[in-house]
C-alpha cells in the first residue's frame, strides 16, 4: 500500500498514491526538441516512456478531512485506480471524507470521486474552480475542443454528475478562502480554471500544485515544455515559471500530482532551472 503521513504544523497530511502509468513522453511533450528530452531524462537515469506518478493528498484538520484531487478511478485501468485502498489503509474510510477539492476536471485528478456511477465519497462536496466547471461541462466546448480531449469531457461530466444530483457539488471564484488555512490559488493555463491549494498552518505551508509539472526531469530542467493537454501554452509556461520561482523563493513544501510518490518535496533554484529535493523520510509516529 502505497500512502505517507507528513505533519504540517498543527494538520496531517497523506500522499496517496493511485498509482503509476507509462507517459509516452516523446508524443506528448511540446515546446522542447527530442533530443533535449532525451538528454533530461539521461540526466535523470530515465528512460521513455517514464512511469508517472498520480498522488493526491488528504488534508486532516483534527475535525475534517479535506482531499485534494481523486486520481483516476477505472479511468486509466489497471495501472491506476489505487487511492481507495491506500485511503483506507491509511485509516480513513471513503465515508470520512468531507471534502473533495479539484486542482483541475482531467480524468487523473477527476476520476475517483466515482465508483460504479455512485459516489465514491458520499458524504463529501466537492469543490471546483467555477471557470473550469464552466468550461468542462458545457457541451459546446466539447464540440471545438481537439478530437482527443472528447473524452475528457465525458469523464468530467460522469464524474461531477451524481455529486450534482446529490447537491454536493460547488464552485469557486478566484482566490477563495475554502477552510481554515485552506486557500485556492488560481493557475491557469494547464486548463482554464487550474487551481493549486496553499495550505497553512502556523509557519508550515504546503503548496498542492495540481498539474505544474507533468515529469520533474524534463520540466524543471526546461519550465517552457509544454505538453499537448494543455489548454493554453503560453498561459501555461507562464504559470509554470512564476509558481516555480514562487516555491523556491517561499521554500514551500509542495504536494505534486505527478512527482514520484510521494510527490512532497522542495525546490532548489539553479538559475533558470530547478532540483526537486523530496522530504526526508520520517518514520516517527506523528503527535
Amino acid at each position: 500500500m502505497k500512502n505517507l503521513n507528513w505533519q504540517l504544523g498543527g494538520l496531517r497530511i497523506v500522499a496517496l498514491s493511485d498509482g503509476t502509468h507509462p507517459f509516452p513522453v516523446d508524443t506528448v511533450f511540446r515546446d522542447i526538441s527530442k533530443d533535449d528530452i532525451r538528454r533530461d531524462l539521461d540526466r535523470a537515469f530515465l528512460e521513455p516512456p517514464v512511469q508517472g506518478s498520480i498522488n493526491a493528498f488528504l488534508v486532516d484538520t483534527g475535525t475534517k478531512r479535506i482531499l485534494v484531487d481523486s486520481g483516476a478511478g477505472v479511468l486509466y485501468g489497471d495501472c491506476c485506480g489505487k487511492l481507495l485502498a491506500n485511503l483506507r489503509a491509511a485509516g480513513y474510510a471513503p465515508e470520512q471524507i468531507d471534502e473533495v477539492l479539484l486542482t483541475h476536471l482531467h480524468k487523473d485528478h477527476v476520476g475517483g470521486i466515482v465508483t460504479n456511477g455512485r459516489m465514491t465519497f458520499p458524504n463529501a462536496v466537492v469543490r471546483v474552480n467555477e471557470i473550469e466547471a464552466n468550461y468542462w461541462l458545457d457541451p459546446d466546448n466539447k464540440a471545438q475542443a481537439p478530437a482527443f480531449l472528447a473524452s475528457f469531457f465525458d469523464a468530467a461530466a460522469a464524474s461531477v454528475a451524481p455529486y450534482i444530483a446529490a447537491g454536493r457539488f460547488r464552485t469557486f471564484r478566484g482566490e477563495a478562502t475554502l477552510a481554515p488555512g485552506i486557500r485556492a490559488v488560481p493557475m491557469p493555463g494547464h486548463t482554464p480554471g487550474h487551481t493549486a491549494y496553499l495550505i497553512e498552518s502556523g509557519d508550515a505551508g504546503l503548496l498542492a500544485w495540481g498539474d505544474i509539472v507533468h515529469v520533474a526531469a524534463i520540466q524543471l530542467q526546461d519550465p517552457d515544455a509544454t505538453v499537448q493537454y494543455d489548454s493554453d501554452a503560453d498561459a501555461a509556461r507562464r504559470t509554470r515559471r512564476d509558481t516555480l520561482k514562487r516555491v523556491a523563493n517561499k521554500r514551500y513544501l509542495v504536494g505534486a500530482a505527478h512527482i514520484a510518490f510521494p510527490g512532497l518535496g522542495h525546490l532548489r533554484r539553479d538559475g533558470e532551472q530547478y532540483d526537486w529535493v523530496p522530504v526526508n523520510y520520517d518514520a516517527t509516529p506523528l503527535r
